[in-house]
């Protein structure tokens, strides 16, 4: 069974978008089984040792070489990180439960679903040779790096939509950029607005924590940034009225547009936005074994799979060559 699914406080908000939407949950994908919940992790840290990479950090988002194959799983190397989280018995994995068709947990089963939980459960089965020993921590977009850097760590992973910067490789470590989004703009359906140019002085809606908002406080002509917790939330307040448009990569966005008809997506991306999956700093054996799983991926075809089965396009969002830098 999986383990440690819990609800998360904006729970309420993601119900309320889904109402307001009008819509059901979908994606194609099969229901997920859930466990008893666990206490959310704290989100104050500890100053983090700078990675190791930090130094020669590069606008390619280059990633530590894996070793080879992945071992056989429960087969981890003596005193590896992985040969200690086998030893747990579960990954303690930092996710989100809002951002639809990534990270979401299920309205209709309660279970978390979508293509990043997908991800995760390949590297589970990786390390203990089935796909539910995962323990999920449900974070917001802030706590991403919180989690990793906070002592005593409360997760092992991280897998959030999380765009690689040479200024987050400065606290924690990336995986290969397993999917390239790019920032985009949802607006009402009756917005007259074509491209984020058309939308200075207005109010425009991102989750705190994020490359998103950063990039919507630097935009000329400017826009009036508004920080929530969660997309879901973006969403909601968009629907109410209080904001006039959402601006995320254009994975989450088309998330959000399939929850709610009434909105459309305009504009060409303005940002590049590379994913990664984000580690403890210090834990470049890990990184690597990460890397060799989603090598795997890319080879056998799984990676651009699910981007097809979640988003529709296998080409456009399907895995980039990893990037290597040593």
């Amino acid at each position: 069974m999986r383990l440690g699914l819990r609800y998360g406080l904006t729970g309420a908000a993601l119900a309320a978008a889904l109402l307001l939407a009008g819509c059901t949950s979908g994606g194609g994908a099969a229901p997920r089984r859930t466990a008893g919940g666990t206490a959310s992790p704290p989100t104050t840290a500890a100053p983090a040792a700078p990675s190791p990479a930090a130094s020669d950090c590069g606008p390619a988002p280059e990633s530590y070489r894996p070793a080879g194959p992945p071992p056989a799983p429960g087969h981890m190397p003596t005193g590896s990180t992985m040969a200690r989280i086998v030893q747990r018995g579960r990954l303690i994995a930092g996710v989100d439960q809002n951002s639809y068709l990534f990270g979401y947990r299920d309205p209709l089963t309660g279970a978390l679903d979508g293509y990043e939980i997908d991800v995760l459960e390949r590297i589970s089965t990786a390390l203990f040779g089935r796909p539910d020993r995962i323990q999920f921590r449900t974070i917001s977009s802030a706590q991403r790096i919180p989690v990793l850097t906070t002592d005593p760590h409360p997760v092992d992973i991280v897998i959030d939509s999380m765009t690689i910067t040479c200024d987050r490789w400065r606290q924690v470590a990336f995986s290969s950029d397993y999917m390239d989004a790019g920032q985009r703009v949802l607006v009402p359906r009756t917005s007259t607005a074509e491209s984020v140019r058309d939308l200075a002085g207005k109010k425009v809606c991102a989750a705190d924590g994020t490359t998103s908002i950063d990039t919507l406080r630097g935009l000329r002509p400017a826009v009036t940034p508004v920080g929530v917790k969660d997309w879901t939330d973006c969403l909601l307040l968009m629907q109410l009225g209080q904001v006039d448009a959402v601006s995320t990569d254009d994975t989450i966005l088309i998330g959000l547009q399939r929850q709610d008809p009434n909105t459309k997506l305009i504009g060409p991306r303005f940002t590049a936005e590379p994913h990664g999956i984000a580690m403890q700093p210090r834990q470049t054996d890990f990184v690597r074994f990460v890397n060799a799983v989603l090598e795997q991926m890319r080879q056998d075809g799984s990676l651009k799979a699910l981007a097809q089965k979640w988003l529709d396009d296998g080409a456009t969002f399907g895995p980039p060559p990893a990037v290597y830098r040593d």
